[in-house]
């Protein structure tokens, strides 16, 4: 496996990578795949590149990206402070239980360290199985809201 930045004519891969990080609680009766053109979820993925903020990895297995880990600097569900990213991740359901989220997040976290941030922040839901993966790498519950954790990490 190898984990690098993704590339300008990768982008348009964020929008698969966006609905697959959307937590389906019944998988039998997915969301429609259109569910990420709200504007709510868009924002996570819309000019993608052009914010001086905007980063991304991308899990490359066998030449095929499998997943990806980004971050940016917007006012969404994961909104902490200004200067504190907010980080959306995403692995491609046939690749999870592989530890390729693990490193795609432990990749993040010194890419944005070596970059000079010191926190990073995200919106995951209480009963999402991701919040165990999330503590274990150090994230900490800042606050909750309804069935939303707001995680916090500090990178120095």
């Amino acid at each position: 496996m190898n984990i690098r930045e993704i590339k300008p004519n990768e982008m348009t891969l964020l929008s698969d990578f966006l609905y697959e990080a959307i937590f389906q609680r019944d998988a039998d009766n997915p969301l429609p795949r259109i569910v990420i053109q709200i504007p709510s979820l868009w924002i996570y993925i819309d000019s993608f590149g052009q914010s001086k903020g905007d980063h991304c990895l991308v899990a490359e297995v066998d030449s095929f990206i499998v997943g990806a880990v980004w971050v940016r600097n917007i006012h969404a569900f994961g909104y902490v402070s200004e200067g504190v990213p907010e980080l959306a991740i995403s692995v491609y359901s046939q690749y999870r239980g592989k530890g390729i989220g693990t490193m795609l997040l432990q990749e993040m976290t010194i890419f944005l360290r070596d970059k000079g941030y010191e926190h990073i922040s995200l919106s995951v839901q209480r009963d999402n199985p991701a919040v165990r993966l999330y503590q274990r790498l150090g994230f900490n519950v800042l606050r909750e809201d309804g069935d939303e954790l707001i995680l916090w990490l500090d990178i120095l």
